[in-house]
């Protein structure tokens, strides 16, 4: 393997010189630039990223803490945070929290004795002492998705509010009344977040949303078959359950399914987070979508701002409602027209912040 004294010795100049050129420095001559970048190919010369390190006190490496690699969601959002990164000369270590608070810090900790340069996280609760320290001790951080509310770190987000209200007036329109909703944990911003907005949608309907009909789950399908199956034994069970994710909502699927029952002839669904499943599901599902490839994207910028020291600013982008067939009748009037055929589950339209569009599904 060559050495940066290789390359030195080939292009005829010293190795202070070939550092400078590595390093992008303006002192050094255009000739010699050439001759140095020549001699790097040719040798197929590759820095030493550990020792450029000690020497600039950086690693070009962000770390990423999710909250659930085995959601959809955020496996794509961690595609879109490794691919925005790579393009920025950064690498991505993720570390899954697992919806641990305990698993958080594991990987906060080790994220930042590996000396990242940044650290992307979605809290998967109110916040650590851990983390706190990391935010007043400096460490670069943004917020993904979910954050911490009061702790002063850019958060970049997708606002559902309004998609809910499409959801529920679309529900509305097709002659729904009895409405659930399967909530996330109340200790992250977005299990709390989408029942108020769920809450406030029904009020504008004069709908009420009573204790039985909210059902406590932790974003993973588990809960989402325990919750649906405790609204099916109610005496006067809900006519569609609204699970707060995609993977309580696949729950929720089985266990009407487990019953002998019928999506939507006798229990409609619907989710929040779209995923490309649901277009291959009996019947497709109704869902929120989130901008999620833009939200990991965004994050990234941010990130890297904070870090290059430009201020960096928080980004809120806007959810959009997808109609299926998995909340009514496909002919019956859904949404306003003009109506648009849905795309692709996996090609999201550029979002467009604090705006929202309705899609209904020829599905």
């Amino acid at each position: 393997m060559a050495s940066i004294k290789d390359v030195a010795a080939a292009a005829g100049v010293s190795v202070a010189t070939v550092s400078r050129v590595l390093n992008a420095h303006p002192s050094v001559s255009a000739d010699a630039r050439a001759r140095v970048l020549a001699a790097v190919e040719a040798l197929e010369y590759r820095p030493n990223a550990v020792a450029r390190s000690l020497r600039t006190d950086q690693t070009h490496t962000l770390g990423l803490v999710i909250s659930d690699v085995l959601n959809p969601y955020f496996t794509e959002l961690a595609r879109a945070v490794e691919e925005e990164a790579r393009a920025l000369g950064y690498s991505v270590i993720i570390g899954n929290a697992d919806e641990r608070p305990d698993l958080q810090d594991h990987h906060v900790r080790n994220l930042l004795d590996r000396r990242i340069d940044g650290l992307l996280v979605s809290p998967t609760d109110g916040g650590s002492p851990l983390m706190l320290d990391a935010v007043r001790a400096g460490t670069p951080m943004v917020f993904v998705d979910r954050w911490i509310p009061g702790v002063d770190v850019p958060v970049v987000r997708s606002d559902g509010s309004a998609a809910v209200r499409d959801l529920v007036a679309h529900l509305c329109r097709l002659g729904h009344r009895r409405l659930a909703i399967i909530a996330g944990p109340a200790a992250t911003t977005t299990g709390s977040e989408r029942v108020e907005a769920f809450r406030a949608a029904l009020a504008e309907h004069g709908i009420p949303l009573p204790d039985a009909y909210i059902g406590q789950g932790d974003f993973q399908a588990a809960s989402g078959r325990r919750v649906t199956e405790g609204f099916l034994d109610l005496p006067e069970p809900p006519e569609v359950v609204f699970a707060a994710d995609n993977l309580m909502a696949l729950g929720a699927l089985d266990a009407v399914r487990a019953r002998g029952l019928r999506v939507p002839e006798d229990l409609a669904l619907a989710a929040f987070d779209d995923i490309p499943w649901f277009v291959h599901t009996d019947p497709p599902v109704t869902a929120i979508a989130q901008p999620t490839g833009e939200l990991g994207r965004a994050a990234v910028r941010a990130l890297v701002d904070r870090i290059e020291g430009r201020t960096p600013a928080s980004v809120t982008l806007a959810a959009r409602l997808v109609v299926r067939r998995s909340c009514g009748e496909a002919g019956r009037p859904a949404v306003p027209a003009p109506m648009a055929l849905e795309e692709p589950a996996a090609q999201s339209p550029s979002p467009v912040q604090r705006s929202t569009s309705v899609q209904r599904s020829a599905s």
